[in-house]
């Protein structure tokens, strides 16, 4: 059983999305759809002393209603030396920041050259993939024949990747039309969420849901023992 996952391109998502792609022999990133304004493919949060801050990455949306994820370019490439100094202020005082230091800050001097969005957030999740020991083979949907819409195209992309089984973000529920799945004979299954446990963190009460580097820089070398599939997947 091959199993796939499908989701839009994020910018240093949270532990969950990275659940998803180690959970999977196959993870597709989604970025032939339309770029949604205020949503994950820009930007995170990252706590600060001041509270939950948003890191947002510039990007050109006047006029261009109906432009697609990997067609988004960045629009003030200074983004990448404010974020960095926003990160390195933040967690200087976090246990393992100095394990990290040097491979996130090159990582931003790589992505402030960088001029399309999806370039910047493929650099990021194939670094942190490796750095959390994730192996699953990351691809673009660009790489696959798809047809049809919505349900349909997300059948045609298991089908082609020869996947049997299809791992879905549970926010899909609301669209995903499930007899298409069964008819395909694709085993279909959502994502939980619920569960996690909690790490120390600074500043304040534990918030679960920033971003992945809030984990490494806390817990280190320990980061996947506190994500699902891991443990689901010793």
């Amino acid at each position: 059983m091959k199993k796939i996952a499908i989701l839009q391109s994020n910018y240093i998502p949270w532990k969950g999305y990275f659940d998803i792609i180690n959970s999977v022999d196959e993870f597709v990133i989604y970025d032939s759809m339309q770029y949604t304004r205020r949503d994950w493919r820009n930007r995170n949060i990252i706590k600060t002393p001041n509270g939950p801050l948003w890191l947002s990455i510039p990007v050109y949306t006047k006029g261009k209603f109906y432009q697609k994820i990997n067609e988004t370019l960045v629009s003030d490439h200074s983004w990448a030396r404010k974020h960095w100094d926003t990160i390195r202020m933040t967690y200087a005082k976090a246990p393992y920041f100095k394990e990290y230091k040097s491979m996130f800050e090159d990582l931003y001097s790589q992505a402030e050259k960088e001029d399309y969005l999806s370039n910047i957030n493929f650099m990021f999740l194939t670094a942190i993939c490796n750095t959390l020991g994730i192996k699953t083979k990351l691809t673009l949907d660009t790489e696959y024949d798809a047809v049809g819409k919505k349900t349909e195209r997300l059948v045609s992309i298991v089908k082609a990747a020869g996947g049997s089984y299809y791992l879905s973000g549970p926010a899909a529920k609301d669209y995903i039309v499930d007899e298409l799945f069964e008819e395909a004979g694709i085993e279909l299954d959502y994502m939980d969420y619920s569960g996690y446990p909690e790490y120390d963190q600074l500043y304040g009460d534990f918030t679960g849901t920033v971003s992945i580097l809030d984990l490494l820089f806390m817990t280190g070398k320990d980061a996947p023992s506190y994500m699902k599939s891991f443990r689901q997947n010793p």
